[in-house]
């Protein structure tokens, strides 16, 4: 946990060891008392800062928002003045970090958004960090000239998510596709939405 938490606060280092935590063990595996044996903190520490089983993973969801992005690189998505290839290049890009260096963190997201399914309370704050790249995303492919920016959307997203699932979780789990190979299916399903 200490290289993500470098200089960060104990929240983050609480956060972090949450995250590591869903993505090693899964739901059951995340309590109070095994982040605090986990971060190396005494007993009680995590109970102190998040009391609740839902203050806890509010929290992580938070973290994985903040970290996320900085494995995403949204602040270096391509401008929409570049056309296509540019998108697909900053879409590859941050969709093969997550497949990559961002793995721990995809799956974490994946047992959080499992878990928001059945906690109305999560799903609403899950949906609430999550909607930064999605309102990025948005504002591309309007600025690129979508006749549907909604369904856009919806479409890569779905795209991006279904390729995540299948090869870190999923039956492609033992070998995740190289940037070309990404980029080659983003250009193909944005060559479908923009007529190209």
């Amino acid at each position: 946990m200490s290289e993500r938490t470098v200089g960060g606060s104990r929240a983050d280092l609480v956060a972090d060891t949450a995250l590591a935590l869903l993505a090693e063990r899964g739901m059951r595996g995340l309590t109070h008392r095994a982040v605090d044996e986990t971060a190396g903190l005494p007993q009680g520490s995590t109970s102190n800062l998040a009391r609740t089983r839902q203050a806890l993973l509010e929290l992580a969801v938070r973290r994985l928002a903040d970290r996320e992005a900085r494995v995403l690189a949204l602040e270096e998505m391509p401008d929409p003045r570049g056309g296509i290839d540019s998108l697909a290049d900053g879409l590859a890009l941050a969709t093969h970090r997550a497949l990559t260096r961002g793995r721990e963190l995809t799956l974490a997201r994946y047992e959080l958004a499992l878990e928001a399914t059945r906690r109305p309370e999560l799903r609403a704050y899950f949906d609430a960090t999550g909607a930064r790249f999605r309102d990025q995303l948005t504002a591309l492919v309007t600025a690129m000239g979508s006749t549907d920016p909604a369904r856009h959307v919806l479409s890569l997203v779905a795209w991006a998510d279904g390729l995540m699932f299948s090869c870190v979780a999923g039956s492609y789990s033992a070998e995740a596709p190289n940037l070309e190979e990404v980029r080659a299916g983003l250009r193909e399903l944005l060559d479908g939405m923009f007529g190209r």
